[in-house]
């Protein structure tokens, strides 16, 4: 048997060249994803942390993430998890759904998004059924996987607008979230902490909370986005004083706004008065929504 124990020798020797490797680790999505069609929405981002504005203090915990992921086999090894189960807590647009992107752009995982409109349903017990189905493929197929607008799921099970079946899909969740011990991220997202049920919070391995972005994060992302289009002189700093207030989806919008003004109408450059137009334009939008 020497040939086939040489055979044997050079499969390992491979596998552990590739495991030391930055390319991305094979993933069959065909076995685990056959029971959840219409559940969950595959994507394979290729953003990257640098990509995301936002503070110090959140980048380096999704640094550590990252880290603790690529490490995965070694902390095994030693008795110890990965950080995995994460909660994101935040107003609208501060990039909480981007940061799942970045993850699986960082870990060269698919991105799987749980389409929550069709876990939840209105027939009791059908809801998690569904919801089994997703933990199922959370465990048979590694990735990230999105779970948006978590509230839906995990309001407090003491709520005066709770119904039974809405502490059954929570309940269930709270189960299975705890018995989850895939190899994939689970990230979770919400604009309302306060509306969730205290139990979920010791379910997570990491509570990331994000703002509104600050002066230099607004000069950031304008500097991103405008760039290309502005003179060399162009005073980025006064600019995002007069956007302070706006999330980071604001900005970025406000940007778009004027790219799409100085394309149509062929100016040779964005002018300040034409950024500062669009801001405007954003916050009265944004003051209409939160009326």
């Amino acid at each position: 048997h020497g040939k086939l124990a040489l055979e044997l020798r050079d499969i390992v020797e491979k596998a552990k060249k590739q495991a030391k490797s930055k390319l991305a680790v094979p993933v069959s999505i065909a076995k685990g994803l056959k029971d959840v069609s219409g559940l969950l929405y595959a994507t394979t981002p290729q953003v990257r942390l640098g990509d995301l504005v936002t503070t110090d203090e959140v980048k380096e915990k999704l640094a550590r993430v990252v880290r603790e992921q690529r490490h995965l086999g070694k902390l095994k090894s030693h008795g110890l998890s990965p950080r995995r189960k994460l909660l994101l807590v935040g107003p609208p647009g501060t990039g909480k759904t981007f940061t799942a992107s970045v993850l699986a752009g960082e870990l060269s995982y698919p991105l799987f998004q749980v389409r929550l409109d069709a876990v939840i349903t209105k027939f009791m017990g059908e809801s998690s059924a569904k919801l089994r189905q997703v933990f199922e493929a959370i465990s048979e197929v590694r990735g990230v996987y999105f779970f948006d607008e978590f509230d839906a799921l995990g309001t407090q099970r003491t709520s005066p607008n709770d119904v039974g079946e809405a502490r059954r899909i929570l309940n269930s969740f709270l189960q299975m979230i705890e018995q989850d011990d895939s190899n994939s991220v689970i990230v979770c997202a919400t604009n309302h902490a306060q509306v969730l049920d205290y139990a979920l919070f010791r379910r997570f391995d990491d509570v990331i909370q994000y703002q509104l972005p600050a002066k230099d994060e607004i000069a950031s992302l304008f500097k991103c986005r405008l760039k290309p289009y502005v003179t060399s002189n162009f005073p980025w700093a006064a600019l995002a004083e007069k956007a302070v207030g706006l999330s980071g989806a604001e900005v970025t919008q406000a940007a778009h706004d004027a790219i799409k003004e100085l394309l149509i109408h062929e100016h040779e450059a964005i002018s300040v008065a034409l950024v500062e137009s669009a801001i405007e334009d954003r916050r009265r939008m944004s003051h209409e929504m939160h009326r």
